[in-house]
């Protein structure tokens, strides 16, 4: 477990990452910015398409392309009004980067990955995402979703066709409609955040989301305050229930 400061107080934060029970490689990548001079503390998660061809090199290159660019550069993404810009810019162009990579050869035409960014600035998280990996935010015992997922269900749901209770066990669950990789442009959604004392924020892939409910996740984290064991347990249950998917999870904690 790891602090870092941001306005007011300090914010801790632990991260784990797991392959899971069923598959054989972990397509799920993550980064974590911290204790760079002039360079504001991020975290980012990025899940290789399962299905696809190289899902774990587009994961890989995702997460390498946004470190990269946010440490060239730092000026963007730590003043408040060129953040969203910025990020919104990096998600595009490491977009474009994955397509042509995908392009290149038969192993890698196909692939793509998710992709959620959030950037911690002056009491404000700074967020882009594109795909079905998730934040959520735990604040006074309740548990709520920031981002919406660019799925198929999703848009089911959004349109009212189906319950969220019945997307649980929908066969087309696992569909998403964006990814990066997949066309030469790419459509990316932007938020911010206030950051409140005791504000818990949880970045996951949904092989998390798949194997519990929002309000385990919930509970497992309330329950210790041990940043590290709850990353842990969280996925010794989904494992547990399965591990039908990788897994990976970033919870971060104002104090």
């Amino acid at each position: 477990m790891y602090n870092v400061r941001l306005g007011s107080g300090i914010v801790r934060f632990a991260a784990i990452s797991d392959k899971g029970i069923v598959r054989d490689v972990n397509e799920d990548s993550y980064r974590i910015i911290t204790g760079q001079d002039g360079v504001p503390d991020t975290f980012i998660i990025a899940d290789g398409m399962g299905g696809h061809s190289s899902g774990d090199v587009a994961s890989n290159m995702a997460v390498d392309f946004a470190k990269d660019y946010i440490l060239n550069n730092p000026e963007i993404f730590s003043s408040e009004d060129s953040v969203l810009e910025g990020i919104r810019n990096l998600i595009e162009e490491a977009n474009r980067a994955i397509y042509e990579k995908a392009s290149q050869s038969k192993e890698t035409l196909g692939m793509g990955t998710t992709f959620i960014l959030t950037v911690v600035l002056k009491d404000k998280l700074y967020i882009g995402h594109v795909g079905d990996s998730r934040l959520y935010l735990i604040r006074d015992n309740t548990i709520k979703k920031l981002t919406t997922d660019h799925s198929y269900i999703e848009e089911l749901i959004l349109n009212g066709s189906i319950t969220r209770e019945e997307a649980k066990n929908h066969p087309k669950k696992n569909i998403i409609t964006r990814a990066l990789g997949c066309n030469e442009t790419i459509l990316v959604d932007t938020l911010t955040s206030p950051v409140n004392k005791d504000d818990i924020f949880v970045l996951c892939t949904d092989g998390l989301t798949n194997m519990l409910s929002e309000y385990k996740i919930m509970e497992i984290i309330l329950k210790n305050d041990d940043l590290n064991y709850s990353c842990n347990e969280l996925v010794r249950l989904a494992n547990e229930k399965g591990g039908e998917d990788n897994i990976t999870v970033i919870i971060m904690k104002k104090s």
